[in-house]
């Protein structure tokens, strides 16, 4: 088995616990802003850290696997790189929301470290990593159409 594979294969493997830690912090997140009056409990806090942590190491593998992909490659000297909805999805819609989730999601990971309370703004912040996420996700690639 070649090093791509390998890598795709983690990357699918990893997607599958970061739906799991994504759930969790939107969990904690609600729980925290409506069950506990804002204040920040070591729950929040792990699942934040957890979430942010997968979020780089998925982005990292993706990188990777986008600048060793011989689909990008093929998609960009056939010049259907744009045009081609499937190809604009996996080699620039995804990666670009991703890189946006895991920057928002390392801003809200600091702000909750940081504070003993958390405002509506780090909720909406969190929400849109989370929906970025959603977005980019291959529903139909992983749990098929």
């Amino acid at each position: 088995m070649d090093f791509y594979k390998i890598l795709l294969n983690a990357h699918k493997g990893f997607g599958y616990l970061e739906l799991l830690l994504v759930a969790l912090f939107i969990i904690a997140l609600l729980a925290t802003m409506f069950g506990f009056s804002g204040k920040v409990n070591k729950f929040l806090k792990k699942t934040t850290l957890f979430t942010m942590i997968f979020f780089h190491v998925q982005f990292l593998a993706g990188i990777i696997l986008l600048l060793v992909s011989p689909g990008v490659k093929a998609a960009m000297s056939a010049g259907t790189l744009m045009s081609d909805s499937y190809s604009r999805f996996q080699y620039v819609e995804h990666p670009f929301s991703m890189l946006i989730a895991a920057v928002l999601m390392t801003i809200v990971n600091k702000k909750v470290k940081s504070n003993d309370t958390i405002s509506l703004a780090v909720v909406i912040m969190g929400l849109i990593a989370v929906g970025l996420f959603a977005f980019a996700f291959p529903w139909t690639r992983v749990f098929g159409a």
